[in-house]
């Protein structure tokens, strides 16, 4: 839902916000929950056969910009394009690609981009590969969000109150993995972790938490979340480790972990560091993907997603030393403040408009 989530950060530096989108779709809801009554199509493809009625609001609303989120949607967008050859067309690579766009059909639709933003560096480098296009076309610009949303403070009640609904005891170190529970998020590798922080310090009070739905329509894999709960058994962990399930108070749970897992192999961005940097938290992730982008020994702890002994290693560190957790959170928070705000990402956004909008701005 990315549209809608920056809309009203767009709206208060002073841009004017239109939404498209599939009739009854979450799309369309949350741009109505931002304050937007979207244009609607009943289906992608109808959007095809209706492109001269969105021509036509494009130019009666004077809009210049056209921004796509999805790969399938730059069908549409470079239809517009081509009817009105002025119009600047972006699209985000929220995922980044892993196979090469060099057909036909791609470097028409493509080659019809003023800008192509990559998330991160790590798909900066694999979208230059994979797409026809001049490397000028192609921009990394990181996500943000609201760090305000994750500045929560929990007093002595209110810990306590939430870690008796979680089943967990007093005076624990929490370490927690966030994220929807499938096999590429790492909660294998997390497990395991765990077990060797147990026999490695045994005298060491924790308290794993995996924090994500547990049912396919909240995005969880259900055949492995069956395998993670055999594997909590074989490991011995049934009293050290809790599932939340599905949670909506992210934040709150952010504020009573100690430390933050993340140990996706392959992350596009690692929007759960991010935010676990705006709370303030002491993290180790992933050695790979774009997650080495956003924390560094000065911000948290890195660690090969493959190797559980790594992760027990870094897991000790953190756990026996509250002072260091507390210097790497709020590191970890400054950067995030100051890198990686929704008001720095549409800063960015909004310069390569302005440029690609220019009379004497880049061409196509």
């Amino acid at each position: 839902m990315y549209p809608a989530r920056i809309a009203p950060e767009l709206a208060r530096q002073g841009w004017r916000v239109h939404g498209l989108a599939v009739a009854g779709s979450p799309v369309a809801q949350s741009f109505r929950e931002a304050g937007i009554e979207p244009l609607t199509v009943s289906s992608r493809g109808r959007a095809l056969l209706q492109v001269w009625r969105i021509w036509r609001y494009l130019r009666e609303q004077d809009i210049r910009v056209v921004h796509c989120h999805k790969s399938s949607d730059l069908r549409l967008g470079a239809l517009l394009k081509t009817l009105w050859p002025t119009l600047r067309l972006f699209f985000t690579d929220h995922m980044g690609v892993t196979r090469p766009k060099k057909g036909l059909y791609h470097r028409w639709a493509y080659g019809k981009l003023t800008r192509l933003f990559s998330i991160s560096e790590a798909t900066r480098q694999r979208n230059l590969k994979a797409f026809a296009l001049p490397e000028s076309r192609i921009h990394r610009l990181y996500l943000g969000i609201d760090p305000t949303h994750y500045d929560v403070c929990l007093d002595a009640i209110q810990q306590e109150k939430l870690r008796e609904a979680l089943g967990i005891p007093r005076d624990t170190v929490m370490i927690g993995l966030p994220g929807r529970i499938t096999p590429g998020k790492g909660q294998r590798v997390f497990l395991e972790a765990l077990a060797q922080l147990r026999d490695q310090a045994p005298q060491l009070v924790f308290h794993g938490l995996l924090i994500g739905g547990l049912k396919a329509e909240q995005g969880a894999n259900e055949p492995f979340v069956t395998e993670l709960e055999s594997l909590i058994t074989n490991l011995g962990l049934e009293e050290r480790v809790s599932f939340t399930g599905f949670r909506t108070d992210l934040p709150r749970l952010l504020a009573l972990l100690d430390i933050v897992c993340v140990p996706s192999r392959n992350e596009a961005f690692g929007l759960t560091v991010l935010e676990a940097m705006a709370a303030g938290k002491a993290i180790v992730g992933a050695d790979s993907g774009a997650i080495p982008e956003l924390l560094g020994d000065d911000h948290g702890r890195l660690a090969n997603p493959q190797e559980p002994q790594a992760w027990a290693s870094a897991m000790r560190e953190l756990a026996q030393d509250t002072a260091l957790r507390e210097r790497l959170g709020k590191r970890a928070r400054q950067r995030a403040l100051r890198d990686f705000s929704l008001r720095e990402h549409v800063r960015r956004l909004t310069a390569c408009y302005v440029e690609a909008t220019r009379p004497d701005g880049p061409g196509d």
